[in-house]
């Protein structure tokens, strides 16, 4: 077969696919189709594949222009779409909307400050389905400033889906540290991320019994857990129209004072948990008896100075034996060292009451047990011994917890009050989850104080979006599937996790035999479906060229396919 161009007089010539035979011993030529209507472009690729010539490599006429990630972010702009945040961020698509989209994608799948971020998502297809490819980091701030003028009303929204009337809101406080000096909200404070000097922010987030965020508010960096608790409550009963709900906070967070002025607005309960020093009195004036301990890990008390709340005293015998064992340690590690400098003071090297005070200082606060040791200083000698009354009195309430709540018996039993507490780990699992590996909240490097709360506010809807993401992949994940268990086990007793994530772990493979990820590694595998884009070598019109998606591969197809299952 060949392709043959026949003149037309004055009309265009007519292209026909033909094939020559032989018919009595001559060659004759027969047409099989007009190809005419096809393009230039369409009957040389014809041509070339009647001759044997290669249509792609090296050697062909087509060539690859570019390859772009599309899989991950494509994954996550579905998601987005799913929760129907688009609309919910603004009804009117405009390019500001466009922008905090892409925000939010990349935040998700490679979070990188501003500037660097307009210069990595070119590598993807994201700028180009968005229609931003041109936005510059002015641009991205722009974008910021935009969405925090919308915060309140997006957070309004996010109540009004997944709160409810008498339902559980947990909350919890935390801080990232702050690069420079200039913003009004950095100040020093309780530092949760380890770095001593560092300015820091402060920010409360609000999530429902599951650990979705609804909402988040900053604060100064010297701000302390419980002066935030009912700026937070208000909020959610004059903004969110929640008139009553369990309100569930830490021992830190939800104290006396506290306790005292959410008595006074109708319709709210709280859970919480004593400290340890309020636990000791109770010891001590008989209202908790530990020995009960011996029979059981849960049981309620009743405090007469606690009228309308009661009082859940539990014990995790495991969590009992490795404070015991880290204690000792401790206490071995601080008398090796202060026998250290007993031989030092006994060589003379060392002498003067106040110089020995001094080094004895240092070591005996370096793993924070001075107050099990009775020292005496003289200017030649120092001894010291344990102080075993304190340290029985200490190991006595080793693993002991006491849980406080105004919950009636009736409404909420003892494990299921203990239960609600242990929910706070949700709000400690987003925390992380903002802050390290995933959406990378810190350093803060925004001077401007709005610009500080967007930023993080903006880190709060990614996780909204990852959240929906690992619930959808739990069984792609290294994540437990089975989560009605934690409803029926023991609540004291130290998490497990079920069988099938055992085996998970153990094999690194699902039922089905498919390798398992954790949510970074898979995003990373469907960043791997590229779009690429091919043109006719020479072709200097763009509108020659086309493209092609990376056909994905099975475990790619469940995990898209997951997605699609995520409702609100």
């Amino acid at each position: 077969m060949y392709i043959a161009t026949v003149p037309n007089r004055g009309s265009p010539p007519a292209i026909l696919l033909r094939e020559s035979y032989r018919e009595g011993g001559r060659v004759k030529s027969r047409t099989l189709a007009n190809l005419s209507s096809l393009t230039e472009k369409q009957v040389e690729g014809m041509r070339r594949a009647l001759r044997g010539e290669p249509l792609f490599g090296p050697d062909g006429p087509i060539r690859k222009v570019r390859d772009q990630s599309h899989g991950a972010v494509d994954a996550v702009r579905q998601v987005i779409r799913k929760l129907g945040l688009e609309v919910l961020i603004d009804r009117q698509p405009s390019r500001q909307r466009d922008l905090v989209m892409a925000l939010l994608v990349a935040r998700i799948t490679d979070a990188q400050s501003k500037l660097a971020t307009t210069r990595a998502w070119k590598t993807t297809t994201l700028p180009e389905d968005l229609g931003i490819a041109d936005a510059t980091e002015d641009d991205l701030y722009d974008a910021m400033d935009w969405l925090f003028e919308r915060q309140d009303a997006i957070e309004k929204k996010l109540a009004t889906r997944h709160l409810r009337q008498q339902g559980l809101v947990l909350y919890d406080l935390s801080s990232s540290y702050f690069e420079g000096h200039q913003c009004p909200l950095a100040k020093l404070g309780y530092n949760r991320d380890g770095k001593k000097g560092k300015l820091q922010v402060n920010y409360g987030l609000l999530t429902d019994e599951r650990g979705c965020p609804i909402a988040v508010q900053v604060y100064e960096g010297n701000a302390s857990d419980s002066t935030t608790l009912l700026d937070q409550v208000e909020r959610v009963r004059s903004d969110f129209g929640i008139d009553g709900f369990v309100i569930v906070g830490d021992r830190g967070m939800i104290t006396e004072k506290q306790i005292s002025s959410l008595r006074k607005t109708g319709g709210m309960t709280w859970v919480t948990a004593l400290k340890s020093g309020r636990i000791r009195s109770l010891v001590h004036s008989g209202v908790l008896q530990l020995g009960l301990f011996d029979e059981r890990n849960l049981f309620s008390v009743r405090d007469p100075k606690l009228a309308g709340e009661r009082l859940i005293a539990c014990k995790n015998h495991d969590l009992a034996r490795l404070r015991a064992h880290k204690r000792q340690s401790l206490l071995d590690a601080t008398r090796k060292e202060l026998d250290a400098v007993q031989r030092i003071v006994a060589r003379g090297k060392l002498v003067g009451k106040a110089a020995i005070g001094l080094r004895i200082g240092k070591v005996i606060n370096k793993h924070k047990v001075a107050k099990h040791f009775l020292l005496d200083i003289h200017d030649s000698t120092f001894e010291y011994r344990l102080r075993e009354d304190r340290i029985a009195e200490e190991a006595a309430l080793d693993g002991v917890y006491v849980i406080r709540t105004s919950l009636s018996q009736e409404s909420t039993s003892d494990e299921q009050a203990v239960r609600h507490y242990k929910k706070l780990a949700n709000v400690e699992r987003a925390f992380r989850s903002i802050k390290t590996i995933d959406l990378k909240v810190r350093p803060i490097h925004h001077h401007l104080e709005n610009r500080v709360r967007a930023h993080i506010f903006l880190c709060t809807l990614a996780f909204y979006v990852e959240w929906h993401m690992r619930e959808a992949w739990r069984p792609v994940l290294f994540s437990d599937e089975d989560q009605a268990a934690k409803n029926t086990r023991d609540p004291v007793a130290p998490a497990t996790r079920s069988p099938g994530a055992l085996d998970k772990v153990a094999t690194k493979r699902s039922e089905d035999g498919a390798p398992v990820h954790s949510f970074r590694t898979l995003l990373a595998d469907l960043a791997t479906i590229t779009r690429s884009t091919f043109a006719p070598v020479g072709a200097d019109n763009e509108g020659q060229t086309f493209t092609m998606l990376t056909v994905p591969s099975p475990e790619q197809a469940r995990a898209l396919q997951l997605l699609e299952a995520i409702a609100v």
